[in-house]
């Protein structure tokens, strides 16, 4: 008898919390729509991300994503758009903020999980390391240059241009020269 009664005064709880007006988001929908205000006083970063390499490495990419649902015509995933730096911030935490407010799928392997100690984007938008053949995922560049750690150790500062580009070819279609190698003729 007092389970009953204990069940059905959770009911009307419930009921109340409803009829009042009551929203009940989850933990991302509380967070997606209550993205930080950029105002004059803020420090800001800018974000992009893009997969327009795909478009001239068309024949290597995985059949399944051969569609505008995965590689927009124009190889832009996210244009650039601005967000408030937060203390702290790395260059993988604007991403996973962008990401997340934009709907934008990806996959990540955690800083723990890895030799480097820092996340590892292995997806944005569907596209993964190798999905347009054996040299193929994602980089980031912070200022037009490549950094030389992890995505997750990089510390952000106000005005930092952060690009996530996906290439084709180890960074070489992407601009990265850190990679060079001196090749005799």
């Amino acid at each position: 008898m007092k389970k009953d009664l204990l069940v059905l005064g959770f009911v009307a709880l419930i009921i109340a919390l409803l009829i009042s007006g009551t929203k009940i988001q989850s933990v991302d929908e509380y967070y997606l729509t209550h993205i930080d205000q950029i105002t004059p006083q803020s420090k800001t970063v800018t974000i992009s991300i893009r997969c327009d390499t795909v478009l001239s490495n068309w024949d290597k990419l995985d059949p399944s994503l051969k569609t505008k649902n995965y590689v927009p015509a124009d190889g832009i995933i996210l244009p650039p758009t601005q967000y408030v730096l937060r203390p702290g911030d790395t260059a993988f935490d604007l991403l996973d903020r962008a990401v997340r407010y934009n709907k934008i799928q990806m996959e990540y392997q955690g800083a723990n999980y890895n030799s480097y100690k820092s996340v590892y984007v292995q997806g944005i938008h569907y596209l993964y390391e190798f999905s347009c053949g054996p040299l193929s995922g994602w980089m980031y560049l912070v200022n037009k240059k490549f950094p030389q750690f992890g995505c997750s150790k990089y510390v952000l500062r106000d005005g930092d241009v952060v690009e996530w580009v996906y290439t084709c070819d180890l960074g070489r279609d992407v601009g990265n020269t850190w990679l060079k190698e001196d090749k005799q003729p």
